[in-house]
């Protein structure tokens, strides 16, 4: 009986913990796609060339381009539709519970209309492209070129 009760009992933990570690995983992407677009400017000023290499900068577009095409098309955030099912699975509401998820839930998530969000995550979506165009990505040739290995 106590070993029944017992694994029933241990069970919400690690929902609970998947939750925090999905939490954890939005709230890099957010910083990722915030981030990235303040370091590709700040960047490009300083005169970093990593901050155009092709791969960082069409991670960064493909992110930005999720979450517009998200708002456009009023899909919740595969994210935040797992984090909720893992903490019902914990037997838990959602965020009311420990500390990683009470702090980074605060960061993350706003009580506003959802035109706002379209409106912002479009507005923020231009603001990625328009570096495309003012910043473009590092292209091997033009590295090259810059080297003085261009061919003729």
């Amino acid at each position: 009986m106590s070993s029944v009760s017992g694994s029933r009992a241990a069970e919400p933990l690690p929902y609970a913990l998947l939750a925090d570690a999905v939490l954890a995983l939005h709230v890099a992407l957010v910083l990722f796609v915030v981030g990235g677009f303040v370091l590709v400017v700040v960047g490009n000023l300083r005169g970093w060339r990593w901050v155009n290499a092709p791969g960082f900068r069409i991670a960064h577009l493909v992110a930005i381009g999720v979450v517009v095409a998200e708002a456009w098309f009023g899909v919740v955030c595969p994210l935040t539709s797992l984090e909720m099912w893992l903490r019902e699975q914990a037997d838990g509401s959602t965020y009311a519970g420990g500390f990683i998820e009470h702090w980074l839930s605060r960061v993350l998530y706003y009580d506003a209309p959802p035109w706002v969000f379209t409106a912002v995550y479009s507005l923020f979506g231009v603001a990625v492209a328009a570096t495309w165009w003012r910043f473009p990505p590092r292209r091997r040739w033009r590295a090259l070129k810059r080297a003085g290995d261009a061919p003729s």
